[in-house]
């Protein structure tokens, strides 16, 4: 005979009884009430491993044990080492040690009810009135609204997605649509000084570029004239364009500014443009990422970052301008491929008539441009991003709303600036044109700074 395992080793209380080989339900334990958690009746699963474990307990020699216990694992699908750990947890803790237990308050969130609630606001009114809004875009607003509370913890984003995904589910089921607005890519920006960006918000970071439209333009008495230059800025976010520049002027740091000017500040438009939306972008980015242009490397643009508050960056590879390109693309083959004038891409794709055609005026194209931008290319769902349109991405994804700015102020800071100094007889010479004031003779040699619009050139002192 072999040697026999001592059925004593196992406490007999924790057995069950032969008759009893289906186990419905158990109630609940006293571990189980300290830690908030209740055992329920058990799966099909769980009565497999209590079939298996009561078989193993029961006393049979060690040969015929270590079958039995091969056995166990090859129908429990584990490795022998843990069916020994479960067998002892068995041994000590009884049924409670190897069967699922469930906490009483599963289901429910151990978040604030407070937190709950303001996601789930944030989340129904960023999606009223034709409005979209990301269960990512709502965990943004969590994390600014506990900085303005002074908060160091607060719902992490997939506790934000948790909170709202029955929600979702259910708009799912009622529209019988699968909703994937908040599966948009994020994009990520590579700096020429090997930063990374990347883009989490609106106004998070902006880009500008410049090209030449391909329309030729003419002047109020027909008289041809030249291709315009389009200087755009967009929002990286959500690819809606914040604010343009156009005219004749080539690109320069004045044109940039110009545009910076037209994009941080709120658009209106007269009845004359017959707009059925509003061009509602605006703010100050905290990034500006454009290419190693003149223009953009200039001391001008670098003080207009600095008094404003945002950063300049130059992108370290041509393609990481793709956002630009293809919106200059779309503008070009979709807008204005249609109108007398039109030059084509290439002199291949050129209509032998187009100069003679032309027929536009700067004004013309101003309005249209601005027309078809409103209407048009920021109403658009863009495939990268979910199914929320340019501006409903834009509008949702802000953290907070925009610090108004005065125009006057910005005027000022996006002017030129120069050296000069006050002569005896209280006149400044600048541009081949005198100032005079009456406080000046005071500062008679003393060196001061002048701000000057390079479009009007009308000075004003520091």
């Amino acid at each position: 005979m072999g040697e026999t395992l001592n059925s004593n080793e196992v406490d007999e209380s924790l057995l069950l009884h032969d008759d009893s080989d289906e186990v419905d339900e158990i109630s609940e334990s006293e571990d189980a009430k300290e830690n908030n958690v209740i055992v329920t009746e058990l799966s099909e699963e769980a009565k497999l491993r209590m079939q298996v474990l009561q078989n193993l307990v029961e006393p049979c020699d060690r040969k015929t044990y270590g079958i039995k216990l091969k056995q166990a694992a090859e129908k429990l699908g584990k490795t022998v080492r843990t069916v020994q750990r479960l067998v002892k947890k068995y041994q000590q803790q009884g049924l409670s040690g190897v069967t699922e237990v469930e906490r009483s308050d599963k289901g429910g969130y151990r978040i604030d009810d407070g937190w709950q609630d303001f996601i789930v606001k944030t989340y129904k009114e960023g999606n009223k009135d034709g409005r979209k809004m990301t269960p990512a875009q709502v965990a943004i607003r969590v994390q600014v609204r506990a900085g303005q509370l002074g908060l160091q913890k607060y719902p992490c984003h997939m506790t934000v997605y948790r909170v709202l995904n029955p929600i979702i589910e259910r708009k799912e089921q009622k529209q019988k649509v699968r909703n994937i607005g908040w599966r948009g890519s994020r994009v990520s920006h590579q700096t020429r000084d090997g930063q990374t960006l990347d883009v989490h918000h609106s106004n998070h970071v902006w880009q500008c570029d410049h090209t030449k439209l391909d329309v030729m333009l003419v002047d109020q008495y027909g008289e041809t004239l030249a291709r315009p230059w389009l200087t755009k800025i967009t929002d990286s976010y959500s690819r809606c364009i914040m604010g343009i520049h156009l005219g004749f002027d080539a690109p320069s740091s004045l044109v940039v500014a110009l545009a910076m000017r037209h994009a941080m500040l709120r658009k209106q438009y007269s009845s004359e443009y017959k707009l059925h939306c509003e061009w509602g972008t605006y703010g100050i980015p905290e990034n500006l990422f454009t290419d190693g242009g003149k223009d953009f490397r200039s001391e001008h643009l670098k003080q207009i970052g600095f008094q404003l508050g945002f950063e300049c960056h130059l992108r370290d590879r041509p393609p990481e301008g793709g956002i630009e390109e293809r919106g200059f693309g779309t503008i070009n083959t979709d807008f204005l491929s249609g109108f007398y004038g039109y030059l084509g891409s290439n002199i291949q794709e050129r209509p032998e008539q187009a100069e003679e055609e032309a027929c536009i005026t700067l004004r013309e194209l101003n309005l249209l441009i601005v027309r078809y931008i409103i209407d048009n290319y920021n109403q658009r769902i863009d495939a990268r991003s979910g199914d929320q349109t340019r501006f409903q991405r834009w509008e949702a994804g802000l953290p907070a709303l925009p610090s108004l700015i005065n125009d006057r102020e910005l005027d000022i800071c996006l002017m030129k600036k120069t050296r000069r100094s006050i002569y005896k007889g209280g006149y400044v010479s600048f541009e081949n044109i005198m100032y005079r004031g009456d406080y000046l003779p005071a500062y008679a040699g003393e060196s001061v700074l002048l701000r000057y619009d390079p479009r009007v050139l009308k000075p004003m002192l520091n």
